[in-house]
């Protein structure tokens, strides 16, 4: 049908002549095209027009559900992060305590170290000090021994008629124990 429309209308333009031109006005090609126009837009109605604005819905609904997996990944990843800033967050934390612990623990290490050392240095001085005193007290104890056999033996070598050894003795270490309560 739409083959003897497009003749119909090629002959009808053709007879009219030689003096028409691009710009004429011509009521019966505007009555065909308008026509012709009308048929193909129904046949392309019947055919053509489901499928494509199928495919376009079937296309506008793969976008918006591409859209929406997108802001849902974007808001999952930024939930993401805000868990990752917030763990690091605590770990920055937990690495700051755990050095202040390794802080205090030094410092308590340090005194109780230097308290100890304090400690074995004032039992070495007292020590020392007892060591001191035993060997004055001994070294006193053998010089009083000794300046009593001395002074018996001077003693003895003055006057050795008139007092016995054991007399001798006796008034020396009496004479040393006066002086040593003085």
């Amino acid at each position: 049908m739409i083959p003897k429309l497009l003749m119909a209308a090629l002959l009808f333009s053709e007879s009219e002549g030689p003096q028409s031109s691009l710009l004429d006005i011509n009521p019966g090609l505007i009555i065909w095209t308008v026509i012709i126009f009308v048929l193909l837009l129904i046949v392309l109605k019947k055919t053509a027009w489901k499928p494509i604005l199928t495919a376009l819905d079937e296309r506008e609904r793969t976008i918006k559900e591409s859209l929406e997996k997108a802001e849902e990944a974007r808001k999952e990843a930024e939930r993401i992060l805000e868990e990752n800033k917030e763990r690091l967050a605590k770990a920055e934390e937990e690495v700051q305590r755990i050095v202040e612990q390794g802080r205090e623990y030094a410092e308590k290490l340090k005194e109780q170290i230097l308290a100890e050392s304090e400690e074995q240095a004032r039992k070495k001085i007292e020590e020392a000090e007892q060591a001191i005193e035993r060997k004055q007290q001994e070294a006193f104890a053998q010089l009083r021994t000794e300046i009593a056999d001395i002074a018996v033996s001077a003693a003895e070598k003055i006057i050795k008629e008139t007092l016995d050894k054991e007399k001798q003795k006796k008034l020396v270490e009496a004479y040393l124990d006066e002086l040593k309560k003085n």
